[in-house]
């Protein structure tokens, strides 16, 4: 594979110097907590709204859906049909609940309603959380970088995230939410392009495009056989509508936007506004992974290169022509699809477009992490900080530790993204560590506002909970002699079993210990 032409390069360092601007430009408004965090409820809902898409369209988006649609079908474009059932859910109860508290915390309601315990309790699941997702992107760019430009992943996700953390820590929430409504026009535009030159480059453009997709599966949405154990459309819905609750009822990230409009009402617009624009969006990227499937079919010297370094990727650095040969031809398009989008890039698209292309994919990545280690920071020092270390402390001293566990968190995610190099696809790997730690999270969160569980009912169900979440993600750890019960399910419905055993079990407790007062 070629590499970036210095045009290419310029137009990205570019682009990064931009956003470090951004964040030196916001710093002289960025004086105390309030405007750190939430911008001192200054935004507009419609700046809100495209932040919110932009945090949602990550580079995971942008690299692993096409991966994902090149190598299998558009299954994953369930989990984007499900957002409108949790949108409505969220704006109608979540939003108002937390517009009404007037805390910047997301999980301080928990500490009034269960204790000490399940704040610290989802202040932990939302972290790890926030360290998978940040850490899953980071590798997701430097994935896509490397092919491109030939530096190392890990010294990609290092510059990376020194240019995230400047401009994060220097600008707060306000340089986080407009640089997101930069980066969201950036990358779906970005999006269009790609999609412009595949099909005007496509001998038979969209016709022979779809013939070919449609021979190979490549558009369906998946079974919808009532099967849990496999992929299937209801899988993918169920996980999407509890993954989504969890993002707009419990992720701070979504909290301190709504914190950051005006009313909630105008939070509340941002949410649907979001959504909006988001399912066309994530319809577009699966759209080029179809059609760059169809593209290398018709182009199979290129696919083959692709298999060839895939396949090089999995051997020892000794291995002979011959060995990668033999690998390259036992692999399936899911074994490569990740590398695909990067590879069209740089061997098709002309000089000059490539490197807007590459900058989409940076506002992707950067508009994802960004808005984690503000969110993250945010609770440290909130939920950790204030609440167990040392709770008064002047409004300068919080700013001091806004800043350093920014910096902290960011190094955190750097490292989390080196130990993910290696791993198959991106976007299974963020969704199976998104629903291992977000599944208490949610279903602690929902216990407390619709149920009239007490203390020892939440901690019953909590212990519960958690053992039911590790029976399903690690049944390899249950004896073979034990296999007859090991868990069948498929890894995403992890978040929704076990949310809702959280949540029910402590129901069902609380109505037998004859619980009936409301909380």
């Amino acid at each position: 594979m070629k590499h970036l032409p210095v045009a290419d390069l310029a137009i990205i360092a570019l682009y990064m110097l931009a956003m470090i601007l951004t964040g030196v430009w916001f710093s002289k408004k960025n004086k105390n907590p309030d405007q750190f965090t939430k911008a001192s409820g200054q935004i507009p809902q419609w700046a809100v709204g495209i932040s919110i898409y932009a945090t949602f369209l990550s580079s995971n988006t942008f690299l692993g859906v096409p991966g994902k649609a090149f190598g299998t079908n558009w299954n994953a474009f369930v989990f984007s049909l499900s957002m409108p059932f949790a949108a409505w859910i969220a704006a109608k109860y979540f939003i108002p609940f937390y517009r009404n508290s007037g805390e910047v915390s997301a999980y301080t309601h928990l500490e009034k309603r269960f204790g000490a315990w399940a704040r610290t309790y989802a202040v932990v699941c939302f972290l790890l959380t926030q360290l998978a997702r940040m850490g899953s992107v980071f590798f997701g760019i430097a994935l896509s970088l490397q092919a491109m430009t030939g530096y190392s992943m890990q010294s990609i996700m290092i510059v990376m995230g020194v240019i995230i953390i400047v401009y994060t820590v220097l600008g707060g929430m306000e340089a986080v939410i407009w640089t997101e409504v930069a980066q969201g026009i950036i990358k779906t535009f970005g999006a269009i392009i790609i999609l412009y030159f595949i099909i005007s480059k496509m001998p038979g453009g969209v016709d022979h495009i779809i013939a070919i997709g449609k021979a190979d599966g490549k558009f369906s949405l998946g079974s919808f056989k009532p099967d849990l154990t496999t992929s299937t459309f209801w899988v993918i819905f169920f996980y999407g509508i509890f993954i989504n609750l969890n993002n707009f009822g419990m992720d701070q990230n979504y909290i301190q936007r709504y914190q950051a409009t005006s009313s909630g009402k105008e939070a509340a617009k941002s949410l649907w506004l979001c959504v909006k624009i988001y399912l066309p969006a994530s319809l577009l990227f699966f759209i080029i992974g179809s059609s760059l499937y169809a593209w290398y079919q018709v182009h199979p010297e290129m696919l083959n290169a692709i298999k060839l370094r895939a396949a090089a990727e999995r051997l020892p650095s000794v291995a002979s022509v011959t060995e990668m040969g033999a690998m390259a031809n036992t692999l399936q398009p899911a074994d490569y699809g990740d590398k695909v989008l990067p590879d069209f890039m740089v061997n098709v698209l002309p000089v000059g477009i490539v490197g807007i292309i590459v900058s989409a994919i940076l506002s992707a990545a950067m508009s994802t992490i960004s808005s984690g280690m503000n969110a993250c920071a945010t609770v440290f020092t909130f939920d950790i900080y204030k609440r167990y270390i040392k709770h008064d402390i002047s409004q300068r001293q919080t700013m001091t530790l806004l800043f350093t566990s920014t910096f902290v968190i960011g190094v955190l995610s750097i490292i989390t993204g080196i130990a993910m190099v290696g791993v198959k696809s991106i976007l299974d790997v963020w969704w199976q560590l998104s629903g291992i730690f977000a599944a208490g999270m949610l279903g602690l969160f929902l216990l407390g506002i619709a149920s009239r569980a007490k203390n020892a009912e939440a901690v019953m169900a909590v212990i519960i909970g958690v053992l039911v979440i590790a029976w399903m993600t690690f049944p390899s750890l249950i004896p073979e002699s034990l296999s007859g019960i090991r868990s069948s399910f498929h890894t995403n419905m992890v978040i929704v079993i076990g949310t809702l055993t959280i949540f029910l079990t402590g129901t069902v407790f609380s109505l037998l210990t004859g619980n009936r007062k409301n909380v």
